[in-house]
């Protein structure tokens, strides 16, 4: 077995067995190095987002001290749901490895499949030229502090 995926399972059972929540561990990995280490911690935090690649990512950048983890791999114990894949997107990281995929998550009572099938979502758009106001603030601020 890979080492960083060993290393991504038992960040998942420590979580498993601390109560912490679902059987998802994850590791990020530069240049051959751990920088980061995560597993669900959605019933321990009481936050829907906190799930084992956000919480790796979170502590990669603390501990890189950036927010941008390109040359970063991701090990995950199973295939990111779309919250996380945009996390790991933000986040410039291009190479995943997954143990167990949509369909596994799927047969354990977790509810990924149904975000990649349907949207339930109510949207409208609603005061824009307000933020359009509010974009071009920041757009004139962050021009002159070179985000």
């Amino acid at each position: 077995m890979d080492k960083y995926m060993k290393a991504a399972i038992d960040e998942a059972r420590k979580g498993i067995r601390a109560g912490h929540g679902g059987p998802f561990g994850c590791v990020i990995v530069r240049d051959g190095e751990i920088v980061g280490r995560g597993h669900n911690e959605v019933l321990k935090q009481n936050d829907p987002t906190c799930h084992g690649e956000v919480m790796a990512i979170r502590r990669a950048c603390k501990a890189l001290g950036t927010f941008d983890l390109s040359g970063c791999e991701l090990y995950t114990t199973a295939e990111p749901c779309p919250m996380c894949r945009g996390a790991i997107l933000w986040a410039n990281i291009r190479k995943v490895r997954y143990g167990c995929n949509v369909d596994d998550t799927d047969s354990i009572g977790f509810r990924d499949k149904d975000f990649y099938e349907k949207e339930e979502l109510s949207s409208q758009e609603l005061g824009r030229e307000e933020c359009l106001e509010l974009f071009e603030e920041y757009r004139s601020i962050s021009d002159k502090k070179n985000y």
